[in-house]
């Protein structure tokens, strides 16, 4: 990696469950899926597109790569069940939610070429009100899969006052605090960060770890979220039984979300993302003029 590189984040195995719920969202339509895979290890990477999608146009609609720094991340799952002594944790709840039947939402953020020729990212229209669009989709989806009872009689009662009495009502938020533990929210930016804790209705203390990540290592896109999760770990924060959410978006517009249930206690590791600066931080953010930029 160059100069602007960031070291890569990595966990033990993850010990996810053939019985975790597993949910996908187009159009408000909702589907579950009950197939069991076989036995298997699956170790996925995420990483910004800084290197496929290098711009060199001048067009002002083009996304610079100053915007993404070079990181990267990976998480080791297995679904054996033989692995869970040794497991950190166990995925709970998966949803996805893509927006690619609206052609405004599939245009927002997509990769062209310019009239010069050059291939690179541009975005048009409102991103961040398309992606505050399929955000919603996507916790209103999640909300009944971690809310109580009675949280689930107040999403009903909301989505049917929606549809059949006044469509302007605001749809039905779980208290999301209440709930779980720790959150990992898209480090996209000062803005994304301040747009995702005004929708889950978040304390300051709750996005901590994604402000401190963008401090520390910028924009790395979807691979923040395991920064993030190295970070509550590193500050020694995470305890069995503690559920924690990660949310990232992508283009498309796409978003998705994981609930995750630790399994044991997770001492701060020597060896993570963050253990050559993890006791500078947090760090205070008053003196900047703008935090949300």
């Amino acid at each position: 990696m160059g100069s602007g590189a960031t070291p890569a984040a990595s966990t033990s195995p993850a010990w996810a469950a053939a019985a975790a719920s597993s949910r996908s969202t187009s159009r408000g339509a909702c589907s579950v899926c009950t197939r069991t895979p076989p036995p298997s290890w699956s170790a996925p990477k995420s990483s910004p597109p800084a290197t496929t999608a290098a711009l060199t146009s001048r067009c002002r609609q083009g996304v610079p790569n100053c915007f993404f720094r070079m990181g990267g991340a990976s998480v080791l799952l297995s679904n054996r069940g033989t692995h869970r002594s040794r497991a950190k944790y166990r995925l709970a709840h998966v949803v996805r939610t893509h927006g690619g039947a609206d052609d405004e939402a599939y245009r927002c953020i997509h990769q062209q070429e310019d009239s010069d020729g050059h291939v690179g990212i541009f975005t048009a229209g409102d991103v961040l009100a398309k992606v505050g669009e399929a955000f919603r989709s996507n916790v209103t989806t999640l909300g009944p899969l971690v809310s109580p009872m009675s949280g689930q009689l107040r999403l009903l009662s909301s989505r049917f006052g929606r549809r059949f009495i006044n469509p302007e009502w605001k749809p039905y938020i779980p208290d999301f605090r209440r709930h779980l533990g720790h959150f990992c929210v898209h480090v996209g930016g000062g803005a994304v960060i301040g747009a995702a804790q005004r929708m889950l209705q978040l304390e300051d203390g709750d996005v901590e770890p994604a402000r401190m990540t963008l401090h520390r290592f910028g924009n790395t896109s979807s691979s923040s979220v395991w920064y993030e999760l190295d970070y509550i770990e590193s500050k020694g924060r995470m305890r069995r039984g503690d559920r924690v959410l990660q949310i990232a978006y992508g283009s498309g517009v796409k978003c998705s979300s994981a609930v995750w249930r630790c399994l044991q206690d997770v001492e701060p590791s020597g060896n993570g993302a963050w253990s050559d600066c993890i006791d500078r931080y947090p760090v205070d953010l008053s003196h900047v003029v703008n935090p949300n930029v």
